[in-house]
């Protein structure tokens, strides 16, 4: 090997090393900061709506740190004829660039939503063809709203055989 190659292999050799020394900007951890700036316990309620009466409508919601980046969601929602709880995950993906949000309830209804950036927020919408327990067609949307130091999730279902549609917006404080 000529002096010249040697110079130029021990120039590679250091800067490759150096390469390799340098930890890489993960391209989604302004999206993970952001969703782990929910981490906390929150409040919300509101009214369930389109029955015969509105009904007081109360929720609780826990946000951990998940692994990877992901924050993992337990929340409890209290009408007055029954309970309802909900858990899941939200991550950013960063091979697709966008948000997802995972769900399972204690209804039965299960959910993948992709999220995007709207300005200052992140938004879900999740809609899904389900049935009742009775073997009925229902239609459940939700969109979730992760902004600033705020979470909201507006609720709908619509049962198929009767048109008969039940909303509720819930928004949510620390």
């Amino acid at each position: 090997m000529t002096k010249r190659q040697t110079t130029a292999f021990r120039v590679a050799a250091a800067v490759a090393v150096a390469a390799l020394m340098v930890q890489p900007t993960v391209a989604g951890q302004a999206q993970a900061d952001k969703l782990n700036s929910y981490v906390g316990n929150w409040k919300g309620e509101g009214a369930l709506v389109g029955g015969s009466n509105p009904e007081p409508f109360r929720c609780r919601l826990s946000i951990k740190r998940g692994n990877k980046d992901k924050i993992n969601y337990a929340g409890r929602c209290t009408l007055v004829s029954m309970n309802l709880s909900v858990s899941g995950t939200i991550s950013y993906e960063d091979d697709v660039r966008r948000y997802q949000a995972l769900m399972s309830s204690n209804a039965g209804f299960t959910g993948v939503a992709m999220g995007r950036e709207e300005g200052n927020a992140i938004t879900f919408d999740l809609a899904e063809r389900e049935k009742d327990r009775g073997g009925n067609d229902i239609r459940i949307g939700s969109k979730l709203w992760l902004q600033d130091e705020t979470i909201r999730v507006d609720f709908e279902v619509e049962f198929n055989n009767s048109g008969q549609v039940l909303t509720a917006q819930v928004p949510f404080s620390r």
